[in-house]
């Protein structure tokens, strides 16, 4: 996972319209300028309409509100452990599956966690 900078003029050409929408399933806003003029994103995929990041400076961060406006890479960090951890699948799957001996089941869990751990790695890059 790695950090982006998204320029207002390229959001259409990432996201399309909203009668035409291309949904990007891997592209996180975590942040925004106050003009709207650009975002910081994270994404598993270097998509051309993005360009590499370079500094939080004038970003007021927005994935949770609560945790205020100040972005640095500790944020950025705590970002993506949330993102992860809300990414899990239920226990209560795994559960239900070993109590029923449900070997595919099983096996569907860890590989829904295995595809969490590899869309939000750990370590921020």
């Amino acid at each position: 996972m790695s950090l982006y900078s998204l320029q207002a003029s390229n959001w259409q050409a990432l996201f399309g319209t909203r009668d035409e929408p291309t949904p990007k399933d891997d592209v996180t806003i975590i942040a925004q300028k106050p003009d709207c003029s650009a975002w910081l994103v994270l994404s598993n995929t270097a998509y051309p309409e993005l360009e590499p990041f370079t500094s939080y400076e004038g970003y007021d961060f927005t994935y949770c509100q609560q945790w205020g406006l100040t972005i640095n890479d500790d944020v950025v960090a705590r970002t993506i452990a949330d993102l992860r951890k809300n990414a899990y699948p239920p226990m209560a799957d795994y559960n239900d599956a070993v109590v029923k001996n449900d070997q595919a089941a099983i096996q569907a869990y860890i590989d829904a966690c295995l595809a969490v751990k590899a869309k939000y790695p750990k370590v921020f890059k």
